[in-house]
């Protein structure tokens, strides 16, 4: 398999309208990247100012995708490598893969990389083999540089958790190069883990919407979560921090450019939502994959105005409700006239993504109970309880309970996250 410079991919990417703020702040060079004249640095900047210390004499290697880039849309494999100042010797993908092309739940299969000459390997959910790789490379040391979207369910975390856990049976440095939270970092909520649904989509029991950084969650899952599986090892972690990010910033107030880190996370108001709408891939109807407009976008056939009608009667703060019809081009649904609702942020101060969710989930099933939930994998387990983290919310849905009663069920649990959370925020 052959690759493009990731700096060519990215251009495409433009121009297909995945990166945010637009070409003329870029144009402008990376200083005028924020209109208030603040930009925020990512982790690479801070590795890179200090000459690479904290990998000085270590063979290295970096788990990353399309969203490992500096400020000048540069990957920072192909920075490193053209330093020469690190001992880079392998790339590992996570879900969808090094370069982002596969869809969901698959990762990309071994290749070389042309333009460095680097082996890159699949890293998507198997701790053994990634342990296995790290001791067979002799690393002394793993990179993970990849963005985030703040939610529990997107898996690239739990690659990184994985990763901290063969680092420590192995003895490794473990670097993670700090990106904002886009959902900006003010605070954790919905449901926390029940460690019984355990899965890829949530090993360890986190709130979905987590409030966190990489790095505030590598350091939590180091101190916290990583002993329980290793015997009571943690691994060396270094955080190259952020620096000129404040808890409360939205996406548009860093000055950095948004690159899709999946395939169908095209732009901010897709991540800022997606902590709620990402519960409808547990559904029968499409969560809009397979449209420009994916978790937006949510609807079957046979639904009509009836479910915008009902979620516009709530008058849920920070979002709004359009009655829509769309047609996927793939994934469930495909080819198939579909009616149901856009999502419109108005106002993502206000947004709660995951009440937004329940409401859109109750008045579905009140109005349009035909369309119900996905088994994961054949294996009769509820697609949902392994995404909501447990099997309350669900049975509480199908009981006719509202959304308050709803939303209820996590409280408790969630106040003993975010006093697990307050200890371990490496920003304030």
């Amino acid at each position: 398999m052959r690759r493009r410079s990731l700096l060519t991919g990215s251009v495409g990417l433009a121009a297909a309208g995945a990166l945010v703020p637009g070409a003329s702040a870029l144009a402008a060079g990376p200083e005028a990247a924020h209109a208030s004249g603040r930009r925020v640095r990512t982790g690479f900047d801070a590795l890179r100012r200090s000459g690479y210390a904290s990998l000085r004499g270590r063979r290295v290697g970096i788990i990353s995708n399309p969203t490992g880039v500096d400020e000048r849309l540069r990957h920072v494999v192909d920075v490193m490598t053209g330093d020469g100042k690190v001992d880079l010797v392998a790339v590992f993908g996570p879900e969808h893969g090094f370069r982002g092309t596969s869809q969901a739940g698959e990762g990309e299969d071994y290749f070389v990389d042309e333009k460095t000459g680097l082996p890159v390997y699949n890293a998507y959910n198997d701790t053994s083999t990634m342990r296995e790789l790290f001791a067979e490379l002799r690393l002394d040391a793993v990179v993970f540089d990849i963005q985030d979207v703040g939610s529990r369910f997107y898996t690239y975390i739990w690659t990184m958790c994985l990763a901290l856990e063969a680092a420590a049976e192995l003895g490794l440095r473990f670097v993670v190069l700090d990106r904002p939270n886009p959902l900006s970092g003010r605070e954790a909520t919905g449901p926390v883990l029940d460690p019984k649904h355990s899965s890829f989509v949530g090993l360890k029991p986190i709130a979905q919407q987590h409030g966190m950084t990489v790095g505030e969650l590598a350091t939590l899952f180091n101190e916290t979560f990583v002993p329980e599986d290793t015997g009571g090892k943690k691994a060396e972690l270094h955080v190259e921090r952020l620096t000129g990010w404040r808890r409360r910033d939205r996406w548009e107030d860093t000055g950095l450019p948004w690159v899709a880190p999946s395939p169908n996370m095209p732009t901010p108001a897709t991540a800022r939502i997606y902590p709620g709408t990402g519960w409808f891939e547990a559904s029968a109807l499409s969560e809009g994959r397979g449209t420009t407009q994916p978790f937006q976008l949510l609807g079957a056939p046979d639904v009509d105005h009836r479910w915008q009608e009902a979620l516009s009667a709530r008058k849920l703060p920070g979002v709004a409700f359009r009655e829509a019809y769309f047609k996927p081009t793939f994934s469930k649904w495909a080819d198939k006239s579909c009616g149901g609702v856009e999502v419109q942020i108005t106002d993502d101060t206000a947004l709660d993504p995951i009440r937004t969710a329940v409401a859109l989930l109750v008045d579905q099933r009140r109005i349009f109970p035909d369309y119900g939930w996905r088994s994961q994998d054949g294996d009769g387990a509820y697609w949902l309880d392994k995404l909501s983290g447990n099997a309350k919310v669900r049975l509480a849905i199908e009981q006719g309970a509202d959304v308050d009663d709803v939303t209820a069920i996590w409280q408790r649990d969630l106040r003993a996250f975010r006093r697990l959370r307050e200890a371990h925020l490496l920003y304030r």
